[in-house]
Parts: C-alpha cells; sequence; structure tokens
C-alpha cells in the first residue's frame, strides 16, 4: 500500500515540475520570435542589398557619407561625393538612396 501511494505521489510531482517548465519554455519562444527572426530578415536583406550594388548607385555609408558608386572592387567600393572619391568596404554601405540602375530589381 505504501509502495503504491509512494509511486502516486512521485508521479504526481514529475507532472506538476513539467508543467512548471512550460511557461518558462512559452517566455523563450516568444522571446525568440519577437527578438531573433525580424533581426536575421533584416541582415539577410541588407545582405542582398550589398550584393545588388552596381555603378551609378546612390548610396549612404554608415558613416553618413552620401554618394554615387562609381567602382565595385571585391569587397572594396568607391564612393564619389562631391569633389572626392572614397574607398568603403562593402558592408559598411548602409543603403540605397537614389534611384536603382537599370540593371537591378525594385523591391
Amino acid at each position: 500500500m505504501e509502495l503504491l501511494l509512494l509511486a502516486q505521489a512521485s508521479g504526481q510531482g514529475q507532472g506538476s515540475s513539467l508543467l512548471g517548465f512550460m511557461p518558462m519554455l512559452i517566455i523563450i519562444v516568444i522571446f525568440y520570435i519577437v527578438f531573433f527572426v525580424p533581426q536575421r530578415r533584416q541582415l539577410k536583406a541588407h545582405q542582398e542589398m550589398v550584393n545588388s550594388l552596381q555603378r551609378g548607385d546612390q548610396v549612404v555609408t554608415a558613416g553618413g557619407l552620401i554618394g554615387e558608386i562609381t567602382g565595385i572592387k571585391d569587397d572594396q567600393v568607391q564612393v564619389k561625393s562631391g569633389q572626392s572619391t572614397v574607398v568603403v568596404e562593402r558592408s559598411k554601405i548602409a543603403r540605397r538612396t537614389g534611384p536603382v540602375t537599370a540593371g537591378a530589381e525594385k523591391k
């Protein structure tokens, strides 16, 4: 009799401990969906934009320099701003501002 009661008590303890972890798991899943999914989506969109850069695109760099792309070589981009030309890393292009050249698609 005691063995049966002991088995039932231990079975109930395991069930309640699993239910105790359920809210924590739900919070972790919600946190992941709210923070990490949009960040990955934004990173992917930025990478696609950087890969589609072409000569003649108007861009803004991460440092705030606004200019036109005059040349692209591997991971470096030449940006002409005013009278000077500056070489920046391709990944440091924050966004495209002007009209997209004919070869690139508009989204």
